[in-house]
Order: C-alpha cells, then sequence, then structure tokens
C-alpha cells in the first residue's frame, strides 16, 4: 500500500535495524516488533532476509545517486573543461532519453506488427 500521502522516507540505522533483526531472530514475530517501533512488519522481514544474506554489513544504507549536474550549477564562473564536461554530461543525459522513448516506441508496435502477420 505504501506510505500515506503527504508522508517521508524514514532511514533507519544499520544499529537501529540490527536490533530488530537479533528481536526477530531470539523468536519475536515481525508483527509484534511492528506494533513496538511503529516499523511495518514487511520492512523488518525484509532486513531479516538481507541480515541472513549478508551480514550486519547488508543492513547499511546505500547511498544514492544524486544529479551528476549539479556540481556545476553551484559555480559562478566555469573553466573551459567544466564547460565542455558539462555540456557532455547533458548531451548523454539526452541520449539516454531517447533511447528510452526507442525502447517504449517499439514495445507499443510489437502487438501491432504480430496482428499484421497473422492476417
Amino acid at each position: 500500500m505504501g506510505r500515506p500521502k503527504g508522508g517521508t522516507n524514514r532511514s533507519h540505522s544499520k544499529e537501529e535495524k540490527f536490533a530488530l533483526v537479533k528481536r526477530n531472530l531470539a523468536g519475536e514475530t515481525a508483527r509484534k516488533l511492528e506494533k513496538e517501533s511503529g516499523i511495518d512488519h514487511s520492512q523488518i522481514h525484509k532486513w531479516f532476509k538481507q541480515y541472513l544474506e549478508g551480514g550486519e554489513e547488508a543492513l547499511v544504507n546505500k547511498r544514492k545517486p544524486g544529479n551528476p549536474l549539479a556540481k556545476y550549477h553551484r559555480k559562478k564562473e566555469l573553466t573551459p573543461t567544466e564547460q565542455l564536461e558539462y555540456k557532455l554530461a547533458l548531451l548523454e543525459r539526452e541520449l539516454l532519453k531517447k533511447d528510452g522513448e526507442i525502447v517504449r516506441l517499439k514495445k507499443s508496435i510489437e502487438p501491432e506488427r504480430g496482428d499484421a502477420t497473422r492476417k
């Protein structure tokens, strides 16, 4: 179902996750832990599986990639090399968008081609 509209993503420390996983390993149910912690039982179960597969290090929050162009917007004047890097990054982004459009168009055309070959 997801979080309620207007909610925010919450992040939990590795220690907090590990404490809940240890309690789950000790026999407490995920539903009981949900009532106490306010964290959904499915999330606790997901952390439990991550722990079983990768140990305590699997519970570390992963860094999400940021906007690669942000570093260029913070400077008032870019060097010629930085200007070229910025233009290259813009072109790469545009190319990725076009590739995505091509894939979507090919998928939308496939059913039509299938009908035409059967006739």
